[in-house]
C-alpha cells in the first residue's frame, strides 16, 4: 500500500513541532451537518497532554442547529440536564499536516461520555463505527469514495452575506462539463484545492469541470469506509478554506439555483475479505457476473432507501435536486452504467461496485455511509433480491417508486421505520427524527424571497 502523504504518526509530529515547522493541531469532530468543531491546541501541549487524554467540549453541540442555537427538545442534553461534557478523543490514525493551514496539523475525534467513557451513541462517526463492527463481525472490510461537487464564485464569503447569496458571479460562464478550457479559468482555486488535500492525507485522482455554471468535482482516493467519510469532511473543509483564503466561496449547497444542476455525493462501495472484492463472483447480474453478496446488498440498499433518505437528503433544499431530467436520480431503480439509475452498478471483476448516486452534497458521510452499510448488510443477511434490472430511461419509467418529494415525507418514513429503529437503537432514532423535524420547522418559520417575489405587491 502506497504511503499517504500528509499523514503524521506522533513521532512525525514531534520531529515537526521541534523544528518549528507545526505549531497548531486543529482537534475536530464533527455535528450533525458534518461541519468541524472543535479547538485548536498549541502544537506541545497537544503533545505533552491532547493526544493521550483528549478534551473536553459542551455536549449542546449536537442539539444545536445552523445558527449554534441550542434546540429544545433533545433527550441528550437539555438545559434540565445542565448541558454538561462529552470526551473528544482523538483518533491519532487520522493525524495529518493541514497543509493549506500555517504550521497546522489536523486530528478527527471519536465523541465519548465523559463518565463511562463510551462512544455517544448520537454523535455520527460512533454511528459509522457501530456499522463497520458489524461487517467486520461478518468478516468483511467496506470500501468505498464518495464523489462531491461543488460551485465556485468570485464573490468571497462576506460579499455573498451582503448580497444575501443573491446574483452571485459563477467563476464560469458556460457549461464546462469535461471541457479543459473553461475548467483551465478555475485553476487557481482547483489545483490549490488538489495539491493541498494530497499533501493532507486525501489522495487525489482528478478533477473535472461539472454540468452547471462553475461546477466542479474533485475525486479522491476510495478507502475503507470510515477513513473515506474522515477524507470528506476534511476535503468540504480544505476547499472552504481555500476558497476564503483566494477571496472566493464554494458551496456544497444540494442546490444551489433552480436553472443548475444540482451537487450530488454519488457513492460507491463494495464489500472486501481476506483482500478481495466480496461482490466479484460467476452468478449473472445484468451485464456482467457477481456474487450472491453484490446482489443482496443492493436489494437491501434499495429497499431501505425510503426509510434511510434523511440520511442521504438531510435538508429542506436536498430535495429540490430530484428533477427528471436533471443529472440527479428520481425513482429507486437500478442498472448497469446508467446515469439515469438511482443506483448504479460499474465495473466488473475486482472493480465491481455499486454507485448510489441519490446522496446530495450536502450529506453527511458518516450518516450516509451508515445508512448504506445497515441497508446492504440486512440484504445479505435476508437474501433481499433487488429489483430487476432496468435499461433505457429512467427518468420516463413513471411506474418505479420514486425517491421522497421532500424532508418531511423523508422524516416521517425515517420515523415510522422499525428497520431505522432496530438498526439505530429508539434514542438516536429519536434524536435525528427531533434533528429533522427542527430543520424542517425552521423553513417552514421562514419568509423567503420567493414569497416577496410573489405576493408583495400583487397578492
Amino acid at each position: 500500500m502506497t504511503k499517504i502523504k500528509g499523514m503524521l504518526t506522533i513521532e512525525a509530529l514531534h520531529t515537526l513541532v521541534e523544528q518549528g515547522e507545526i505549531e497548531t493541531v486543529a482537534v475536530v469532530f464533527t455535528d450533525h451537518y458534518g461541519r468541524l468543531l472543535g479547538k485548536r491546541y498549541d502544537a506541545e501541549f497537544f503533545l505533552e497532554d491532547g493526544a493521550s487524554h483528549g478534551t473536553h467540549s459542551c455536549d449542546y453541540l449536537l442539539t444545536v442547529d445552523m445558527e449554534m442555537e441550542p434546540v429544545a427538545g433533545y433527550s441528550f442534553a437539555n438545559w434540565e440536564l445542565g448541558y454538561g461534557d462529552f470526551h473528544l478523543v482523538p483518533d491519532l490514525s487520522t493525524l495529518r499536516h493541514a497543509s493549506w493551514l500555517d504550521k497546522t496539523a489536523m486530528v478527527l475525534c471519536d465523541v465519548q461520555n465523559s463518565n463511562a467513557h463510551t462512544p455517544t451513541p448520537v454523535a455520527p462517526r460512533s454511528m459509522l463505527r457501530r456499522q463497520v463492527e458489524r461487517i467486520t463481525a461478518m468478516g468483511y472490510s467496506g470500501m468505498g469514495a464518495s464523489e462531491l461537487e461543488y460551485y465556485i464564485f468570485e464573490d468571497n464569503y462576506r460579499t455573498a452575506h451582503e448580497k444575501g447569496y443573491a446574483n452571485l458571479k459563477t467563476a464560469a460562464w458556460y457549461l464546462e462539463d469535461y471541457h479543459m478550457l473553461q475548467g483551465m479559468r478555475e485553476e487557481k482555486f482547483t489545483a490549490a484545492a488538489r495539491r493541498h488535500l494530497k499533501k493532507s492525507g486525501v489522495p487525489v485522482e482528478n478533477s473535472k469541470g461539472e454540468f452547471g455554471l462553475g461546477q466542479h468535482e474533485i475525486n479522491v482516493r476510495y478507502a475503507n469506509v470510515l477513513t473515506m467519510a474522515d477524507r470528506h469532511v476534511v476535503y468540504k473543509q480544505c476547499l472552504k478554506e481555500i476558497a476564503e483564503q483566494l477571496d472566493l466561496s464554494v458551496t456544497f449547497m444540494a442546490k444551489f439555483a433552480q436553472d443548475q444542476a444540482g451537487s450530488s455525493c454519488h457513492i460507491h462501495m463494495s464489500l472486501w475479505q481476506d483482500g478481495v472484492n466480496a461482490f466479484d463472483g460467476e452468478r449473472p447480474f445484468g451485464p456482467v457476473k457477481s456474487s450472491d453478496i453484490a446482489r443482496h446488498f443492493l436489494g437491501g440498499w434499495i429497499k431501505h432507501t425510503p426509510a434511510f433518505m434523511p440520511f442521504y437528503a438531510p435538508t429542506v433544499n436536498s430535495y429540490k435536486r430530484y428533477q427528471d431530467g436533471s443529472w440527479a436520480p428520481t425513482r429507486l431503480a437500478w442498472s448497469y452504467d446508467n446515469r439515469t439509475a438511482g443506483f448504479r452498478v460499474v465495473g466488473s471483476g475486482a472493480s465491481l461496485r455499486i454507485e448510489c448516486r441519490i446522496p446530495g452534497a450536502d450529506a453527511n458521510p458518516y450518516l450516509a455511509f451508515t445508512a448504506a452499510l445497515a441497508s446492504g448488510l440486512d440484504g445479505i443477511i435476508n437474501q433481499i433480491e433487488p429489483p430487476p434490472i432496468f435499461e433505457g430511461d429512467i427518468y420516463a419509467a413513471q411506474h418505479l417508486p420514486r425517491v421522497p418529494y421532500s424532508l418531511r415525507e423523508a422524516t416521517d418514513l425515517f420515523a415510522a421505520s422499525d428497520f431505522v429503529r432496530q438498526t439505530l437503537g429508539d434514542d438516536v432514532a429519536e434524536h435525528y427524527t427531533h434533528f429533522f423535524r427542527t430543520e424542517q420547522k425552521a423553513f417552514d418559520n421562514a419568509v423567503t424571497d420567493w414569497e416577496r417575489k410573489r405576493y408583495f405587491e400583487r397578492i
